[in-house]
């Protein structure tokens, strides 16, 4: 029978050597991560873990501040890299200068921060014509 098993599965003291250090070496559990490597971190979940997506457009200099819920009604449950590919700026109509990111908002941007929120989704049905 092993030490451990006669104690239980107590933790059992290593001896040492003469300088007072162990000698056997055990390896750390493995910890598990809070998220998945390689897993996507999709709007929904921005949203549930409180964080705000910031969209910035760099050739107008502007930042423009969502809830994330808010997006994933228009562009839907993809990750941050996948938003700053879909949206455009508003004023120079311009998609290369895009840049997008989730954060969590400090106390003070909390209370200083406006969002964009959505008012309506408006379809519009157009019809073309060519001629014969």
């Amino acid at each position: 029978m092993r030490n451990s098993e006669r104690n239980e599965n107590k933790r059992v003291k290593r001896p040492l050597d003469r300088m007072g250090i162990c000698s056997q070496f055990e390896w750390m559990p493995e910890q598990p991560e809070k998220w998945p490597r390689g897993a996507a971190w999709t709007l929904t979940q921005a949203h549930d873990a409180g964080q705000v997506a910031g969209i910035r457009c760099a050739r107008c200099n502007v930042t423009r501040y969502y809830k994330p819920l808010e997006l994933r009604e228009v562009i839907g449950n993809v990750t941050i890299d996948e938003v700053r590919d879909k949206v455009r700026c508003q004023q120079c109509k311009s998609r290369e200068w895009m840049s997008a990111q989730l954060f969590h908002p400090t106390g003070e941007q909390a209370h200083t921060i406006r969002f964009r929120r959505l008012v309506q989704i408006r379809w519009e049905k157009r019809v073309i014509w060519r001629d014969e």
